[in-house]
This record gives structure tokens, C-alpha cells and sequence, in this order.
């Protein structure tokens, strides 16, 4: 009792000296949030004009209506509230990931630290036994964030390669002969490419948001409400590779016009609104299997009336010593924070790619093709690097490519080949990440595999250089640049992956023996390229 006389003791203290209730604590400490967390909800306001994340400026109108509608659930305290200080723990948490986040120039770990310290400002508000019961609200926040480019892209490959094979099966129950490599779609007169805007990803965002507040309003059991929630991406990923099956019956029927403009977006609406109506199928099905089964209109909570009153209740809520704390170090720490130098990005000394040597000891090499516009809008490297070379006595040449990138923390990142090789239609045997001991002695971690397409075979071998590390797993690499980036500034470095044919009459061991010879001779002279 004593400690609950002292945090109503001194919260009237901080209203008394303020004037100030506690709504305009929370304004103040928002005021210092928004200055902490600032370069990500520009970031995110970026993001949503991209069509995948278009759905974003409506998810805090959603969340704020959960808020309210858990608000009826919420009544006025009868006593003293005790539990308050977990949330300024919470505050504390929130602060050290945006300022991670900040100095480590990744927008996303910033808008995440914003959500969290959302979560602490209610709990500092509510006390932690109330608060909680908001968490739908403060969860449902996180639909409106953009996923980590590298998530990003290992996702839309694989949506992409799933909802191509789904859409050839389609095409194929028509009777249409068709063809499948990669992600493109051979109808013989007409290939279609099924493109990172056709992996389904601008209506997966906005279903997942729509069926976790469809299942949060659902009135039914939890399992009922864990089925609603899951069955959003497979009716997603099934109805978008309908969609694709559908445009390949159009196109070999009409044209490739079918698969352009205005009827191909149309068609997407259509699908969305598709996936809509299914969700609330189930949710049908589901009242079906109880007992006492009601109309959907009866199971949906979806209550407005009242919301007013319920917003009118938060400027009744009391400041208390934990919100004044949480509010006074949020802003304490976005003083010193802005007072603090920005940390400017360190850019290396190196050598462009364009003069890499096409003569490597007994190596010659011919430089590639240059990539297709596509290719390399997705690929976003500041430099990269692309030859074949040959010597002589060897059956088979190595391919040698190299993506530079200056700065990985601010959306840019290396893209795994573990991505892209699938996606170009070539059979994977399995990643395997070893360390290779070449014929010099030196060891190298890479990710090595043997790809197949048709006939024809080849050894792959990649790794990731960054700052004199070669690495070999992506998401060690992410971390690394994290690391790197708050400590020293930098974030740049390199994939690195070397490939060559494997003959038909010849074993995988010469193959690698090719590579390993090859990596002998060109190691020395990447450091002028991708610096220590």
C-alpha cells in the first residue's frame, strides 16, 4: 500500500508542477519518440508508396479502432494502479532498438523500436494487468512495416517460383501445352514472366492484416480464431497462382494483351476481393461445426457505437510517476541524441571492378554480357563484375562474378545465390556450407552446390566478403554488417561466386579442383577490389 500511496504521491506532483494531465505527458514523451525514431517513419512513409505496402496508412486507423473497441473491456481503475513500471522498461528496450537501429542505419529495426515503445507508453498508462489486454491493437501495428530487403526477397522468390508451378498446373488442367523454367512460362508462341509484382506479395501484406483483426473480432473458440489467421497466406498464395493459370489461358486464347494494363490489375483486385470472400466462407464453415451455430453477422464484433465515449475516457487518463519517467528519458535521450554528430558513412578506398584484371596467372578471362535492366534494378549493386575465364589443359571455364555494394544498411543488401540460381530455373542439390582448404593452404567458408538444368551441370560456389571476413551464411552476414556499421562505420562489402561446368564425363571432384585453383589465383588480387 505504501508503494502505491508514493506513485499517486508523486504523479500528482508531476500534474501540480506541469499543469499538465496525462495525455500531455504522453505528448511530450511523443514528441521525443518521433525525434529518436524519426529516420524510420520516414523510411516508412517511403515504403507505403510502393504497391506491396500501399495498404500501410490505413493499418494505424485499424489499430486505433481496436483500441477503442478493448477500451469497453478497460474500466476505470477502483484503486491505486501498481504495476506501472513495467513499461517504463518496456520504454527502456524501445529506446535501445531505435538507437541500434539509428546507428546502425537499418530504418526497419527503427520503426520496430517506435511499436515497442507504443507498447511501454500504454503499459506506463494502463499498469501492466490492464495494458495488456490492448495487445491487439499494439501487434496489429507491426502490418504496416516493410520486412527486411533481405527477407523480402527470399520470400517473393519463393512466392514467385510457387505461384508459377501452381499456375502451369493450372494451365495444363486447360489442356494448353506449356513449359516451365524458372519463373518463366513457355506457351510456345507467348512466354510470360512471373515477376516479383506477380508473387502475390501486394495481396499477402494486406490479407494477413485483414485476417488477424478478422480473427481478433471473430466471437468463437481460440482454434477457431488460429484457423482464420493461418489460412490467410495459403488462400493467397492458391488464388494468386490461379490468377497466373488464368492470365496463361487468356494469353494463349486472346493474346499477350491479356497479361497488360488495366484488365491485369483489374484481375488482381478480383482475386484480393477473392480471398475476402473466402476467409469469410470458412468463417461460416467453422459456425457450421458448433453446436449452436449463428448467422456471421452475429459473430463478428464489429461495435461502433460507443467509441466515442471511449476516446473521450483517454484524456481522463492520470498521469502517473512511471508515465512522467517514461516521458522525461524519451525526450532526455532524443536531447542527447540530437545533440550527439551524425556519424557519417565510411567509404573504403578500392578500385573499380571495371579495371579487374582479364589475365590471372595462367587465366584469361572475356567479360560477360552485361545484365538485363530487370536484373540489375533488383540486384541494386553500386558495382559488380562478370567474365569467364579459361586456361589452358582445362576441360571447362570458371564463370567470376562479383557484386559490390558501399553501404548495406540503408535498404540496399547482397542478394544469396541461394535466391536467384532457383529462380533461373536450375535444380539445386542442396546448399552445403563448408570450409574449403585450396591447394595453397588457405581455408575459405562458402556455400557450395551442384545445379542441374536439363543436361547440363555445374559446381557453384559463393561467399560473402565482407572487411576481410569471408562468410558464408547471409544472415551471419547481416549480422556482421550490423556489427560493423555501429562500430566502425562501415557496412560494404561483396558476394563473391565462382561457377564452372561439369563435364559429362567427369566427377564432381575435378570440378572443384578447377575452382579451387581458380580461387588460388584470384584471391590475392580481390583486396584492391572489395577492401580489408
Amino acid at each position: 500500500m505504501a508503494a502505491s500511496f508514493d506513485d499517486a504521491k508523486i504523479a500528482r506532483r508531476g500534474a501540480g508542477l506541469s499543469g499538465a494531465a496525462g495525455p500531455l505527458w504522453f505528448a511530450l514523451g511523443l514528441a521525443g519518440a518521433i525525434a529518436i525514431f524519426w529516420s524510420g517513419l520516414v523510411s516508412l512513409v517511403e515504403a507505403w508508396s510502393i504497391p506491396e505496402y500501399s495498404h500501410g496508412p490505413i493499418i494505424p486507423l485499424i489499430s486505433t479502432f481496436l483500441f477503442l473497441r478493448e477500451m469497453r473491456h478497460v474500466p476505470p481503475a477502483s484503486q491505486p494502479v501498481t504495476d506501472r513500471w513495467a513499461g517504463v522498461l518496456v520504454i527502456v528496450v524501445a529506446l535501445v532498438i531505435g538507437l541500434l537501429g539509428v546507428v546502425a542505419r537499418i530504418p526497419q529495426i527503427v520503426t520496430y523500436g517506435f511499436i515497442v515503445w507504443i507498447a511501454g507508453m500504454i503499459l506506463t498508462s494502463f499498469g501492466l494487468r490492464r495494458g495488456v489486454m490492448f495487445w491487439p491493437a499494439v501487434v496489429h501495428l507491426a502490418f504496416m512495416l516493410p520486412l527486411p530487403q533481405f527477407i523480402y526477397w527470399q520470400v517473393s522468390t519463393y512466392l514467385q517460383i510457387v505461384s508459377s508451378e501452381i499456375g502451369v498446373a493450372v494451365i495444363a488442367l486447360m489442356g494448353i501445352p506449356v513449359y516451365l523454367e524458372g519463373n518463366i512460362i513457355d506457351l510456345g508462341v507467348y512466354k510470360l514472366q512471373v515477376a516479383e509484382a506477380c508473387s502475390g506479395l501486394r495481396y499477402l501484406f494486406p490479407m494477413l492484416s485483414f485476417s488477424f483483426v478478422f480473427a481478433v473480432l471473430y466471437q468463437g473458440p481460440r482454434w477457431h480464431k488460429l484457423a482464420l489467421l493461418l489460412s490467410a497466406a495459403p488462400i493467397t498464395v492458391l488464388m494468386n497462382s490461379f490468377r497466373i493459370g488464368v492470365i496463361g489461358v487468356l494469353v494463349d486464347n486472346y493474346g499477350i494483351a491479356q497479361a497488360e494494363g488495366f484488365l491485369h490489375s483489374f484481375e488482381g483486385w478480383v482475386i484480393f476481393i477473392a480471398c475476402v470472400a473466402i476467409l469469410f466462407l470458412i468463417a461460416t464453415v467453422l459456425q457450421r461445426l458448433t453446436r449452436h451455430p449463428k448467422p456471421l453477422s452475429e459473430t463478428l464484433d464489429i461495435e461502433f457505437d460507443g467509441l466515442g465515449a471511449q476516446l473521450r475516457r483517454i484524456g481522463d487518463v492520470a498521469p502517473s510517476a512511471a508515465m512522467i519517467v517514461g516521458a522525461l528519458m524519451t525526450v532526455g535521450v532524443a536531447t542527447a541524441w540530437r545533440a550527439t554528430p551524425e556519424r557519417e558513412v565510411v567509404r573504403a578506398s578500392r578500385d573499380p571492378l571495371a579495371i579487374f584484371p582479364l589475365a590471372i596467372s595462367d587465366w584469361r578471362g572475356r567479360l560477360g554480357a552485361p545484365l538485363d535492366t530487370e536484373i540489375e534494378r533488383v540486384l541494386a549493386a553500386d558495382d559488380y563484375f562478370s567474365a569467364a575465364y579459361a586456361a589452358p589443359g582445362e576441360a571447362r571455364p570458371v564463370d567470376l562474378f562479383i557484386a559490390y555494394y558501399y553501404n548495406q544498411m540503408d535498404g540496399a543488401g547482397i542478394h544469396s545465390p541461394e535466391i536467384c540460381i532457383p529462380a533461373g530455373g536450375w535444380e539445386v542439390s542442396g546448399w552445403e556450407r563448408s570450409a574449403i582448404t585450396l591447394p595453397s593452404g588457405e581455408s575459405v567458408d562458402l556455400v557450395q552446390a551442384v545445379i542441374q538444368k536439363g543436361q547440363a551441370r555445374q559446381l557453384v560456389y559463393f561467399w560473402f566478403d565482407l572487411r576481410g571476413k569471408r562468410i558464408s551464411g547471409s544472415y551471419e552476414a547481416k549480422f556482421a554488417n550490423l556489427i560493423d556499421s555501429a562500430a566502425i562505420g562501415r557496412s560494404d562489402g561483396a558476394l563473391v561466386r565462382v561457377i564452372t561446368p561439369i563435364a559429362p564425363n567427369e566427377d564432381i571432384a575435378a570440378a572443384a579442383d578447377r575452382l579451387q585453383r581458380f580461387m588460388v589465383s584470384s584471391l590475392e588480387t580481390l583486396p584492391r577490389f572489395i577492401p580489408h
